[in-house]
């Protein structure tokens, strides 16, 4: 008896909660287009025709597919409908910061930006979804990145905290959870995109990717204050690009790459999380004569952290003493070594199922905050074909199997004792890559007829993980 009463608990405690967020994930500047409809100004993404990658021009070019994007700022409700038949709880979603200020720094926003995402919430709404809204998702205002180098100004706070202001009071009604900067330590990388930093990235040092950081540290807390201010039963997270490391052996020297490279990204959910600069940051800045420009204030405001963590996680990577020993795998804006072990996407990205669990398990352990899976997804050249009734569908069997593992190894971190509050497939329709600007690289479970030269109906065909991730939800991961 004791048995049977032990294995039925299990099997509760391996189950989904019945109020996990199932969902899926876009970003505006990857899927809104209207560029400059009612009144929207430039932003970064619309003069970055290849990706992040890619060359960076002075104006709008036509080969930039994200200028139309999928043109979800017209098809908004064909799109949400769609979220709706299959089910989602959450929608995770982006405001373009230029829509609402054009320019950034103006003193009055743009009234018909602001109704536009009324508009998209009144939706969401109408359906019963709960949308999730990014501040800063990649899209800085190119004026203020032009004018300012965008976050290695301080002038930036005052900016950023007059709009999300703005849009707190705005939607205070309409929108619970919140996030602020889209994958905040991808400004290492590539800090145009991840802080609109005009600058090429070649002639900036470390002093000013970190000084860059902690404007965005403080801008990020004084968001939390203000949310919690005048939404108090609102939630602020923030978010990370999640790309822990493996040793590539277990030699020591190894290990302790490894650990560097962790904390690498885990410096910025430190901060975010537990309110103050780490000692390892602290020590660092000191061996390498780093010394960050702080105001009064600050440090005080930092202790304003976030209520979730939630992170993008796409594949692990292997790191080691001498990367040059290995082949380089390639990856999500970061890469490490290729890990013999598991297979890769078309794009060479590793796909690691259990490495989901394993960071679940990482993050949960360090912060002891809710998780919330913010993107996840597998990019592949999906090809339309007749489906036998009429229309026209993907069968997309790769991508089942792909989520579906990935799903399971959520329920297992659940299992572990993990808080995790939901799961947003990335991106839930087809988009305009981030990485490359090329739409042939698709994640969705609607197949979007865009093409590579901008051609295409833009018509809306379910594929056939729709219909599988709409049974996922319903039966809350039972028929996984």
């Amino acid at each position: 008896l004791f048995c049977a009463k032990s294995i039925k608990r299990n099997r509760e405690i391996m189950s989904f909660q019945k109020d996990f967020l199932w969902g899926g994930a876009l970003a505006a500047n990857q899927c809104e287009g209207a560029y400059l409809e009612d009144g929207k100004g430039l932003s970064i993404q619309d003069v970055m025709p290849k990706g992040v990658a890619g060359p960076v021009s002075e104006q709008p070019v036509p080969e930039n597919l994200k200028l139309i994007g999928i043109d979800f700022y017209h098809r908004y409700e064909e799109d949400i409908r769609l979220m709706a038949e299959m089910g989602f709880k959450v929608f995770r979603m982006s405001i373009a910061w230029s829509r609402i200020f054009p320019k950034g720094d103006e003193e009055q926003p743009n009234e018909k930006g602001l109704e536009f995402y009324d508009r998209v919430f009144d939706t969401c709404r109408l359906y019963g979804i709960e949308p999730m809204v990014t501040l800063s998702h990649y899209e800085t205002p190119l004026y203020l990145a032009k004018t300012y180098d965008g976050w290695r100004s301080r002038q930036m706070i005052p900016f950023f905290d007059r709009y999300c202001r703005t849009v707190f009071e705005r939607y205070q009604d309409k929108v619970k959870y919140w996030m602020t900067f889209n994958e905040i330590n991808a400004l290492w990388h590539f800090p145009l995109m991840g802080a609109g930093i005009w600058t090429p990235k070649e002639q900036l040092t470390e002093q000013d990717k970190y000084q860059a950081a902690h404007h965005e540290f403080v801008a990020s807390a004084l968001a939390v204050k203000r949310l919690h201010d005048m939404i108090p039963d609102a939630k602020m997270g923030c978010m990370v690009l999640g790309a822990l490391s493996y040793p590539m052996t277990p030699k020591p020297d190894d290990m302790i790459a490894m650990m560097e490279a962790d904390r690498k990204v885990m410096f910025f959910s430190d901060v975010q999380t537990r309110g103050y600069y780490p000692s390892y940051i602290k020590k660092y800045w000191e061996k390498n004569g780093i010394c960050i420009q702080m105001e009064s204030g600050d440090e005080e405001l930092l202790k304003n952290t976030v209520d979730y963590v939630s992170f993008s996680y796409y594949m692990s990577k292997c790191t080691a003493a001498d990367c040059s020993l290995y082949s380089k795998g390639a990856g999500n804006l970061t890469s490490g070594v290729k890990n013999p072990y598991l297979p890769e996407s078309e794009w060479g990205w590793q796909i690691d199922p259990q490495g989901l669990r394993y960071t679940l398990n990482y993050f949960y352990d360090r912060y002891q905050k809710p998780l919330f899976i913010a993107e996840n997804g597998l990019g592949a050249n999906d090809q339309l074909i007749d489906d036998g009734q009429g229309g026209y569908t993907v069968r997309d069997d790769y991508r089942i199997e792909y989520l579906r593992n990935h799903l399971k190894e959520v329920e297992k971190a659940l299992d572990d004792g993990v808080d995790v509050m939901g799961y947003a497939a990335w991106g839930c329709i087809d988009v305009v890559s981030a990485s490359t600007a090329q739409m042939k690289k698709r994640y969705g479970f609607v197949y979007v007829d865009r093409n590579e030269d901008g051609s295409g109906s833009l018509t809306r065909y379910k594929k056939k993980s729709f219909y599988w991730y709409r049974d996922v939800i319903s039966s809350n991961g039972a028929s996984l």
